[in-house]
């Protein structure tokens, strides 16, 4: 499946500078990378720099199931572009697009062949409007 491209998207109400920050700062990070309120994200580490790491730990708050993302980045272009490699070879591109005063939000990922391709991409968008909330909520 990794042929198959994957595009989720979300406009984020604010600025492209303010979302960067909240998408790659690690302190933001745990609190919105997860799909649904019985997971969370209680570790996460970021270098966004080309031949930098992204990490995150994602776990169901039961502790019943678990796993880290692991990718390294291959070209950042500050408050518009990351587009990295995860540990399993697969590509993704995430687009910051400025729109009068919001931003838009684009990843577009290659399918894994372990789940179906729509609930791959209904988890991605479920954390993708679990950042827009976080940030339209939080930042002052």
């Amino acid at each position: 499946m990794k042929d198959i491209q994957i595009t989720i998207e979300a406009r984020v109400n604010q600025s492209p500078e303010v979302v960067w920050d909240y998408y790659t700062n690690a302190r933001h990070i745990i609190h919105w990378n997860f799909a649904s309120d019985d997971w969370h994200c209680p570790r996460a580490e970021n270098n966004p720099v080309v031949g930098g790491a992204y990490f995150s730990r994602m776990e169901a708050k039961d502790g019943s199931f678990g796993f880290d993302l692991r990718a390294v980045y291959d070209e950042v272009i500050p408050n518009e572009k990351l587009v990295y490699t995860l540990e399993d070879g697969r590509k993704v591109i995430t687009s910051f697009e400025k729109v009068g005063k919001t931003t838009n939000v684009t990843t577009v990922f290659e399918a894994e062949n372990q789940n179906p391709v729509d609930l791959q991409k209904a988890g991605w968008q479920a954390i993708l409007n679990n950042f827009k909330g976080y940030v339209e909520r939080n930042y002052r």
